[in-house]
C-alpha cells in the first residue's frame, strides 16, 4: 500500500488497479481520467463543476441532492428536461373522482 499525506504531487498511473482505494479531501482539478472503470464508484461532496463526461457507460448512474445549474445532457439543461418531466407526469397523472 502506498500512503500519500499533505503531499502536493503530480501523478502519472498507467495499466495499474487502485480497486477499493479511498481518496479523501484531495484536488484533482485539471485531472484527466481515460479508459477507466468507475463502476461502483460512491462521489459525496465533491466540486465536479466543468465536469464533461464523453464516451462513457452511465447505466445505472443515479445524481441526487446535488446542484445542477447549468448541467447540460446532449447540450439540453438538465433544469429544463425535470420540468419538461414534472409537467408529463401531472399530465399523465389523473385522479378520477368518485
Amino acid at each position: 500500500m502506498i500512503k500519500l499525506e499533505h503531499s502536493k504531487q503530480r501523478l502519472e498511473v498507467v495499466d495499474a488497479d487502485l480497486s477499493g482505494s479511498t481518496f479523501s479531501d484531495v484536488k484533482l482539478s485539471g485531472a484527466a481520467f481515460q479508459n477507466v472503470n468507475l463502476s461502483g464508484v460512491t462521489i459525496d461532496d465533491a466540486n465536479l463543476s466543468g465536469l464533461r463526461v464523453t464516451n462513457a457507460n452511465l447505466r445505472g448512474a443515479s445524481i441526487a441532492d446535488s446542484a445542477i445549474e447549468g448541467m447540460t445532457i446532449y447540450g439540453i439543461p438538465v433544469e429544463d428536461l425535470l420540468a419538461a418531466y414534472r409537467a408529463a407526469r401531472e399530465r399523465t397523472n389523473v385522479t378520477l373522482e368518485t
